[in-house]
C-alpha cells in the first residue's frame, strides 16, 4: 500500500503551529523552508550540501523545466528526483507567477495562458489540465494548482476578477490531478489585500478540497506591513488541519512574522540569490561581503554559525573570493545562508513546541536591533 500524504499538527503557541509533514519521499518538519531549484538545481550548491543544511523539501519551477530540458524529456530520464540527483519531496510551483510576469508575452482566457518563451520566443500554452500533466510528468511529491496572480496594487474590480478565474481554474486543476495516492495537491487562495475576496476565495477552495493550502498573491509589492495586515486574518480562513503555504517569501523577518500568524511552510529565491551577490544573512541581520571592512577581518561571518562557511574561513578570504569573482566565493555565501534559514526554521519550531515563541520572537529582533559586530 501506498503510505499517504498527511499532516500532524504537533504543537502550537499562540497562532504559530509546528508539525509535519508526511509524503513516502520522507517528512517534512515545519514550519518548513524550501529552497528553491528553479532549473533542477538550487544554485551554487550540490543536493547532498543542500541536504546538510537541514532541508526537507525542494521547489521545483514548472515554467522553467517545461520550456527547457521539457517535462517529457525529465520523464524519460526517471523523473526530476532522478534527474536532479534528489530523493527528498520536492513542491513544484504551478508556473501561474511566471507566466503572469511575462506582460506583453502572453495572452490569458479563460482556458488558459498563451505565452512565448523569454528563452527562443517559442509559443506555448499552459493551462490548468497542461500544468497538471507537467507537474506529473516531473513526478512532483506536491503539486500547485493553476492559479492567476495579478501584481499589486490593482483596482478591487480587477483582483475579484482574477480571483474568480483562479477559482475556476484550481477545481480544473482538481479535476486533471484525479487520484494519485501519496501525492498531494495544493489549492491556492486570492484576493489581494481584501479580506472578504479572500474568504470568498477560501470557502471555494474548502468546497474542492485540496491536500495543502497556499496564501498566494502576496510578496507581489505591497510590502510587509500590508502582507502582514494580510496575514492576520487569511491563515485562518483556511483549514486548520492541512499545511498552510505562503509562496514567494520572504526575508529572516518576515519568515518569523508569517509563522507567528499561522504559516507553515515557504519557498523563496533570496537566501541563494543573495549568496551570489554578496549578501549575507546572520543572526544580527544582513552583512555586505564585498565592503573594505572585511578585508583584513579574521573572523567567520557568524561565530556561532557551524556551516562550512563559518568553519573554515575567514570574512577576509570570503572578501577576497568575491572581489575576486571566485565561484567558490557563491558557493560559500549560498551555503551559509541556506544554512541560516534552515536554523531558522529549526529554532521556530523548537520555541513553538516548548511555549517560547514570543521570548524567541523578542531575541530575533532584538540580534538584529544590535547589527552586525564591528570589525577588529
Amino acid at each position: 500500500m501506498v503510505q499517504k500524504f498527511s499532516f500532524t499538527l504537533e504543537g502550537q503557541d499562540g497562532r504559530a503551529r509546528t508539525g509535519v509533514i508526511d509524503t513516502p519521499r520522507g517528512a517534512i518538519r515545519t514550519p518548513a523552508f524550501m529552497p528553491v531549484g528553479t532549473a533542477a538545481t538550487v544554485k551554487a550548491m550540490l543536493p547532498s550540501s543542500v541536504a546538510e543544511t537541514g532541508a526537507d523539501i525542494l521547489l521545483g519551477n514548472t515554467y522553467h523545466l517545461m520550456l527547457r530540458p521539457t517535462a517529457e524529456r525529465i520523464a524519460q530520464l526517471g523523473g526530476l528526483h532522478k534527474f536532479m540527483n534528489w530523493d527528498k519531496p520536492i513542491l513544484t510551483d504551478s508556473g501561474g507567477f511566471q507566466v503572469m510576469s511575462l506582460a506583453g508575452l502572453r495572452k490569458l482566457t479563460e482556458a488558459g495562458v498563451t505565452f512565448k518563451s523569454h528563452i527562443d520566443g517559442s509559443k506555448h500554452e499552459l493551462s490548468p489540465e497542461r500544468s497538471m500533466e507537467i507537474q506529473k510528468l516531473l513526478g512532483s511529491d506536491i503539486v500547485m494548482c493553476f492559479d492567476e496572480c495579478p501584481a499589486l496594487p490593482a483596482d478591487r474590480a480587477r483582483i475579484t476578477e482574477s480571483m474568480e478565474l483562479s477559482m475556476r481554474w484550481a477545481a480544473r486543476s482538481r479535476d486533471a490531478f484525479g487520484d494519485r495516492p501519496g501525492y498531494a495537491l495544493f489549492g491556492i487562495q486570492q484576493g489581494g489585500l481584501e479580506e472578504d475576496l479572500r474568504a470568498r476565495s477560501a470557502e471555494a477552495l474548502r468546497a474542492i478540497e485540496f491536500d495543502g493550502y497556499a496564501v498566494g498573491g502576496l510578496a507581489v509589492g505591497e510590502g510587509q506591513e500590508a502582507m502582514f495586515g494580510c496575514l492576520d486574518y487569511a491563515p485562518e480562513q483556511l483549514p486548520e488541519d492541512k499545511p498552510r503555504y505562503l509562496m514567494g517569501v520572504g526575508k529572516p523577518d518576515d519568515l518569523v512574522g508569517a509563522v507567528a500568524r499561522g504559516i507553515d511552510m515557504f519557498d523563496c529565491v533570496l537566501p541563494s540569490r543573495s549568496g551570489r551577490t554578496g549578501q549575507v544573512f546572520t543572526r544580527r541581520g544582513v552583512l555586505n561581503i564585498k565592503n573594505a571592512r572585511h578585508a583584513d577581518d579574521p573572523r567567520p561571518l557568524d561565530e556561532d554559525c557551524t556551516c562550512p562557511a563559518c568553519r573554515g574561513y575567514s570574512r577576509a578570504y570570503l572578501h577576497h573570493v568575491f572581489r575576486s569573482q571566485e565561484m567558490i566565493s557563491g558557493m560559500l555565501l549560498t551555503w551559509h545562508n541556506l544554512h541560516y534559514y534552515q536554523e531558522l526554521m529549526a529554532g521556530m519550531r523548537m520555541a513553538i513546541a516548548a511555549g517560547t515563541f514570543d521570548a524567541f520572537q523578542a531575541n530575533f529582533h532584538a540580534l538584529r536591533a544590535q547589527g552586525d559586530i564591528e570589525p577588529l
